[in-house]
């Protein structure tokens, strides 16, 4: 009695699932932790944009450079811990020219905040490394109010 074609060839093709799954479940965990991983940066970034947006319209409501740095500073370090960013490090840098030019003309103040943030923290726990992310915002001082 001669073996059915159909019997043969399951035989060979025994175990190829396996194998396959085997092969595409990992390259899919993978694709996929890459897209979270990307999406949390990406979260960040957001975040750290809205900390200096924050701190540069702190910075132009205060009386003084000196209050308006610190202002800025304060806001910017409890929006992150408010906002869940842990930052290694948190950088905040108010441009605060603005308060020198007279009352009565146009002038801004900016903020630029950078946050270095532990990739454990954004891909995958016990990820070595860090990334930085940094943003900058501008904010229109009051034309005719009383500067420093």
């Amino acid at each position: 009695m001669m073996p059915d074609r159909a019997t043969t060839s399951g035989n060979a093709e025994r175990g190829a699932a396996a194998l396959e799954f085997a092969l595409i479940v990992p390259a899919l965990g993978l694709l996929l932790s890459m897209m979270i991983g990307s999406a949390r940066i990406w979260q960040a970034h957001t975040v750290v944009e809205q900390i200096a947006g924050t701190a540069s319209r702190a910075a132009s409501m205060a009386r003084t450079p000196s209050e308006a740095r610190a202002a800025a500073d304060d806001i910017a370090r409890s929006q992150a811990a408010t906002r869940g960013l842990s930052c290694s490090s948190l950088r905040v840098d108010t441009d605060l020219s603005g308060f020198q030019i007279p009352v009565g003309q146009p002038a801004r103040v900016s903020s630029q905040v950078a946050c270095t943030v532990p990739l454990s923290d954004l891909i995958v726990p016990g990820w070595p490394g860090s990334w930085t992310v940094s943003a900058e915002a501008d904010s229109v001082l009051d034309r005719y109010r009383r500067r420093g």
